[in-house]
């Protein structure tokens, strides 16, 4: 009978071997073994083998999974520097305050996270103390993501070294009255704290992958030596369900990102139940992240276990914690001895001999308290060895309880993570366990006190003396004192204002010539950072590859396909340009690193991003809002906009909401140029706002959003009248009028404003047109640039009013006098242009593209959505006739006219 698992002589084929007599000695020795010792110790002898051959640098796949057991033996753990005893005590104070302020915060109904911190206490206290570098010495400190559910320990902390005090903790998630801590690590809301914001989840392992490369690009082009900054990213288990966690694993590896290590605090909980009931979470996550090249280390098991790895002459100890499910050890945490004995160590006759052995008070401390992740020591050897290893990213995967140290009624419980407070008796069974010097006559009224050594205590002191050694203290954000960049050359912008004259030109066109003139300006041309996913081509950016180069840390190690031609395909270590392949996620993370580079580093990078419009706000909008939060600056750029001028590409192509989400974020500043003289204008005024002398006021911490478009077209002149460029930038100014245009209205002819964005203003000046010489009507068109920021403008005189103060919106002002009624059009939902009706004060209708997209040319689609400029005469002719202006009849005859 054929064994199923032999190699087949086909396999082989496939193989060739020079040796057939040596190969069979080897599959006869482990065919040995299998039958005299069993298919354990052959496995072992086989992951053992495996790892020797790695790490021997010989060629053979990675060993995905290793044993359930610490990587670093006890026997090789470095010493800890420093005092362990204060260290206990530093940590105990801040269990305590960290549970207090969620607890005393809980009768306001805030809510709050206790049994996070509970569990990452070590993992965050030990870095704090030995390896996060702070903002005061030289270079930029370590970058660090915190868990954004762990926030209360870090309040905590910074309450025990004197930046907080016992007011803020108390407004914990209570911002209102100015004097409030945020809920979750937020740069917006804590400034000088804060400097990333890590909730919603999935979007910190991502940016923090990032922002490490991002580190190296600022060093490969020689703008800052980033060699001393680290980046460390704290995660929890659970989190890593987030695709966007593990999005970017491959990247980091590959470009061997050693100076980024993931601490995931691997409680085994996520917040309704077990992370993996049935499967372990440790293990597939050391896969994953082995087979995307990233050096692991485990830190699963505490010293108490120490002693059960010595009794386990046989394996069997650590087959069985192979096979335990990650929710059965979770239980385990929550039974008595007996339990454990009969559940754990009673299936085999191995482990039931070394139970035999074990008392039970040493198997609750094993099960109950003894994990890797709350041992200095044990914490302390994996940062180690993770800042030490070069040539790939760290991954510690540190196993905790969550809940630890907060009592039965908490610790590993599958409710825990909505659980906001204790008792006063579970606080003082907490204190005995902590051993803190807290007394009961402390608890007034039954509210749990603070705790504090006091500000000269030898613990403060002591944790002072850590920081200023690592410089400073953490986490904090800087903005360091930079002088504002110099303005480019005008040249550059006052280029456009002539017009194209008889060549047709796209405003994407148009936005990527003004980067091409700006990026070589002397002073801040080195600051630009082009950003796109895989589709410069379509954008025409080909141009400017082999002048700025494509970012690669290892340079162009082959001879490009198209190195004969023009605009070939130029990698380089100094490369501008970051190109990511197609994922808009991680493009959006390249941006929020280089448009936060000015407090992270104090070097203010200008990052442009980009990107089909359609594949931005609706699939990264997450992430624009955590720039917003970051207090990000740059330019976003969404191409191929409009429901209508993408041709054939059809409805997934087709974006007709993009404002209206961009119109969502209170950070972003949305526009929709018509011409190529107005993108100028607004990229002009953006650099000047974010990167220059802003107007007093005026918020720097804001980015800008432009909609520009692939349809040639005719690039006027700008036009020589007065507010045009602050029309231009507050969202709307009068293009021209029928007059102006060379149109002779008859005497008294009714007239109708026509309001247009982006590439509707086309229409609308074809519509002028007609409706001058088929029915009479003069119309002036106008170049709404913004709707948003005409209605922010509007909002903010209104809350002006409330004060008192009279104010009239922009958009009021802009069309005080002008005749008739105002028809608005945009090649996006209807949604955008009404987003003003309410502040003009003429009759007011709007036209746009709703509903969802279709395949078809330009004029097809137009004429289906009823945004063309034949629509727009008969919607204007409907407008006039219900004044009185022109015969009912007129709009029935333009509509037969035209076939609508």
């Amino acid at each position: 009978m054929t064994d199923p698992n032999a190699i087949q002589p086909s396999e082989l084929d496939q193989l060739p071997d020079r040796d057939p007599e040596e190969t069979a000695e080897w599959q006869a020795s482990l065919d040995a073994v299998t039958k005299a010792a069993g298919p354990h110790r052959a496995a072992y002898l086989m992951r053992r083998t495996l790892e020797r051959a790695e790490g021997a640098g010989i060629a053979l796949p990675k060993l995905l999974e290793t044993d359930y057991v610490n990587s670093i033996p006890t026997s090789a753990e470095p010493a800890v520097p420093g005092d362990e005893a204060m260290e206990q005590r530093i940590t105990a104070w801040n269990r305590w305050n960290a549970a207090a302020m969620v607890t005393r915060g809980s009768k306001y109904g805030v809510g709050g996270h206790i049994a996070t911190f509970a569990s990452a206490a070590w993992l965050y206290e030990t870095g704090f103390n030995h390896f996060f570098k702070g903002k005061e010495a030289d270079g930029s400190g370590d970058q660090l993501y915190i868990q954004g559910h762990a926030s209360p320990g870090i309040y905590a902390r910074a309450f025990l070294d004197g930046r907080l005090n016992e007011e803020q903790l108390d407004n914990f998630r209570r911002e209102a009255g100015g004097n409030g801590l945020p809920s979750y690590p937020h740069p917006r809301r804590l400034p000088w704290l804060w400097e990333f914001p890590t909730v919603s989840m999935g979007l910190g392992p991502l940016s923090a992958i990032y922002q490490a490369r991002f580190n190296r690009y600022l060093a490969n082009r020689g703008i800052k030596d980033t060699a001393g900054s680290h980046v460390w990213a704290f995660l929890g288990d659970g989190e890593m369900d987030e695709p966007e966690s593990t999005a970017a694993l491959a990247l980091a590896a590959r470009e061997e990102l050693d100076n980024l290590t993931f601490v995931i605090n691997c409680n085994l909980q996520r917040l309704d139940g077990p992370v993996r009931a049935n499967f372990k979470i440790v293990q597939e996550l050391e896969a994953q992240f082995r087979g995307a090249g990233w050096n692991v280390i485990k830190t699963l098991w505490g010293t108490a276990w120490d002693e059960l790895f010595r009794l386990d002459t046989t394996g069997a100890l650590v087959r069985r914690l192979r096979q335990v499910p990650d929710a059965q050890i979770q239980t385990y945490q929550t039974r008595d001895a007996a339990y454990i004995r009969q559940d754990f160590f009673g299936g085999d006759p191995a482990l039931v001999e070394m139970a035999k052995l074990l008392s039970d008070d040493k198997i609750l401390e094993c099960f109950h308290l003894s994990r890797g992740g709350h041992e200095a020591r044990k914490v302390f050897a994996a940062y180690k060895a993770a800042v030490e290893h070069k040539g790939a990213p760290t991954v510690i995967l540190a196993q905790t309880v969550k809940g630890h140290t907060l009592g039965e009624g908490f610790a590993s419980k599958n409710a825990n993570h909505q659980m906001k407070k204790l008792s006063v008796d579970e606080f003082k069974n907490m204190r005995d366990l902590l051993e803190l010097p807290i007394k009961d006559s402390d608890f007034v009224d039954g509210v749990v006190p603070y705790g504090h050594p006091g500000a000269d205590s030898p613990e403060v002191r002591y944790l002072q003396e850590r920081r200023a050694a690592l410089g400073g203290p953490a986490p904090a954000r800087r903005v360091h004192p930079v002088a504002p960049l110099p303005a480019p050359a005008e040249k550059a912008f006052a280029s456009f204002d002539k017009g194209s004259g008889s060549q047709n030109v796209a405003t994407t066109m148009a936005f990527v010539r003004l980067v091409k003139d700006l990026v070589r300006d002397k002073e801040t041309g080195k600051r630009w950072v082009p950003i796109v996913p895989d589709e410069a081509r379509t954008f025409g950016m080909e141009s400017l590859f082999p002048s700025l180069g494509i970012y690669s840390p290892k340079g162009q190690t082959y001879e490009p396909v198209d190195r004969d031609q023009l605009m070939y395909y130029k990698e380089a270590q100094n490369g501008q340009i970051l190109n990511e392949g197609i994922t808009e996620a991680g493009s959006m993370a390249d941006f929020i690193a280089a448009s936060t580079s000015y407090s992270t580093h104090g070097e203010a990078m200008i990052p442009f991003y980009i990107f089909y419009s359609m594949f931005g706000w609706q699939r990264t909008a997450d992430q624009m809002w955590q720039l917003g939060d970051q207090l990000g600056r740059g330019f976003l750029v969404g191409a191929t906009a409009g429901r209508t001028t993408l041709t054939g590409e059809g409805l997934q192509h087709a974006d007709g909401h993009s404002p209206v989400i961009a119109a969502t974020n209170p950070a972003a500043l949305s526009y929709d140029p018509a011409f190529a003289y107005e993108v100028a204008a607004i990229v002009k005024d953006g650099l000047r706002r974010m990167y220059g002398a802003a107007a007093p006021g005026e918020d720097q911490n804001v980015f800008y959003y432009l909609t520009v478009y692939n349809e040639p077209m005719p690039q006027p002149a700008k036009p020589s009248v007065d507010g045009v460029d602050e029309g231009i930038v507050k969202g709307l100014y009068r293009f021209n009028t029928a007059e102006s245009a060379g149109i002779t209205p008859p005497a008294n002819a009714p007239r109708i404003q026509l309001l247009g964005s982006g590439t509707a203003i086309h229409w609308a000046l074809k519509a002028q047109q007609l409706l001058a010489e088929e029915w009479g009507v003069a119309a002036d068109v106008w170049s709404a640039t913004s709707w948003s920021e005409l209605r922010r403008d509007a909002l903010e005189a209104d809350e002006a009013l409330l004060r008192g103060e009279e104010r009239v919106p922009f958009v009021r002002q802009a069309l005080q006098g002008a005749d008739g009624p105002v028809l608005a059009v945009s090649d996006y939902m209807r949604q955008v242009p009404d987003q003003i009706a309410q502040w003009v004060e003429q009759d007011w209708s709007s036209l746009g593209a709703d509903g969802f997209g279709l395949s078809d040319t330009r004029e097809a689609a137009r004429r289906h959505f009823g945004v063309d400029a034949e629509s727009i005469v008969v919607a204007a002719l409907a407008q006039l006739a219900k004044r009185g202006e022109v015969k009912a009849t007129a709009v029935k005859e333009a509509r037969e006219k035209y076939g609508l």
